[in-house]
């Protein structure tokens, strides 16, 4: 009997040692292939939804979000957004983007050199939701040697969080930076606010929402230690005290308006004090070598001015080298005495 291997010829050494290599080229190469091939599906629009919160877009890999106009640039406050973005001197920059936290790169907002009124509620946006009703349980500053961008506030697992204004969600999923399951909504006034540690997602990006819309359910997810909410506040990626605009203990704005300037920006700024409720301005207490200062706020007038401070309009004008008919910049300080 023969063997049939004995009538078989024998493989070359050189050729085989040359094939080998190639074809596990061949065979990665395809994996790669595939493995784009399946991420360029997982992105085909399969089919469209539409509602009465707009046009809904689903995906072959079973995710789904709000479509948004062609023409969307993000921008929410047009007139900020011109003091900002497209004065010479500023130049600040910030995209709408659906995959990253910050948008811009280098917005150094302590360079302000000018006080800007932001109106953190208007006529058409007049409402306001505090985001948990909880406990301030870490605060705005130095923590531990480094810097902590917003607030803490207490809550449970499971608890329900709020859109504090209405706005845009921007972002929308579990980012691995430390801040776990993120909500980030873009508002009309400019800001943006973070949710952080979330247990539970309930928005997706470029859903509109309103003042008290349910975002998302309260965690431990990310970088935490006990479930409570990380909330931040922001303008053009740049981090503001969160109590700069609100009353957490009393949950409520502190003022419809915020005079932003450089001073906001700096790391670890306290928030400035604000009148009581439903008082008026008094004179800031600005005062040296007997000379008394009033900072301008909306809707002051040099008459309301002079009779609040017991004083005149001709008087005002006098001291600071204007006339009764000039416009009065907010955050502007005037000398009265």
């Amino acid at each position: 009997m023969v063997c049939l291997t004995e009538n078989r010829k024998p493989i070359e050494s050189d050729l085989f040692l040359n094939f080998v290599p190639r074809m596990k080229q061949y065979f990665l190469f395809f994996i790669v292939f595939l493995s784009g091939l399946n991420a360029l599906i997982a992105q085909n629009v399969m089919d469209t939804i539409q509602t009465d919160k707009g046009r809904i877009l689903v995906y072959s890999d079973r995710t789904w979000q709000y479509s948004t106009p062609k023409n969307f640039d993000g921008v929410m406050n047009p007139y900020l957004h011109g003091l900002l973005a497209k004065d010479s001197v500023y130049r600040f920059s910030q995209r709408w983007d659906n995959n990253v936290c910050y948008t811009s790169k280098g917005n150094d907002l302590t360079r302000l050199r000018d006080t800007i009124w932001l109106c953190v509620q208007d006529s058409i946006h007049t409402n306001y939701c505090p985001p948990i009703k909880g406990i301030v349980t870490s605060r705005y500053g130095y923590r531990n040697g480094k810097h902590h961008n917003g607030i803490d506030l207490d809550l449970e697992t499971g608890d329900t969080v709020k859109a504090c204004w209405s706005g845009k969600v921007r972002y929308a999923k579990f980012n691995d930076g430390g801040f776990g399951n993120l909500v980030i909504i873009r508002h009309y006034n400019g800001l943006e606010t973070f949710y952080a540690h979330l247990s539970k997602l309930l928005v997706v990006p470029n859903q509109d929402v309103v003042a008290g819309e349910p975002i998302g359910l309260g965690g431990n997810t990310g970088h935490s230690f006990g479930a409570h909410l990380h909330f931040e506040v922001r303008l053009y990626d740049a981090p503001i005290n969160p109590e700069e605009v609100i009353d957490f203990k009393k949950m409520v704005t502190k003022d419809e308006n915020l005079l932003v300037h450089g001073g906001l920006f700096r790391k670890g700024v306290k928030p400035e004090v604000h009148p009581k409720d439903n008082e008026r301005p008094q004179v800031t207490p600005a005062v040296a070598q007997n000379k008394v200062y009033y900072k301008v706020r909306s809707g002051d007038t040099l008459s309301e001015i002079a009779a609040r401070n017991k004083t005149t309009v001709s008087k005002i004008c006098q001291l600071n080298g204007i006339k009764p008919s000039t416009t009065l910049q907010i955050g502007r300080s005037l000398r009265v005495r």
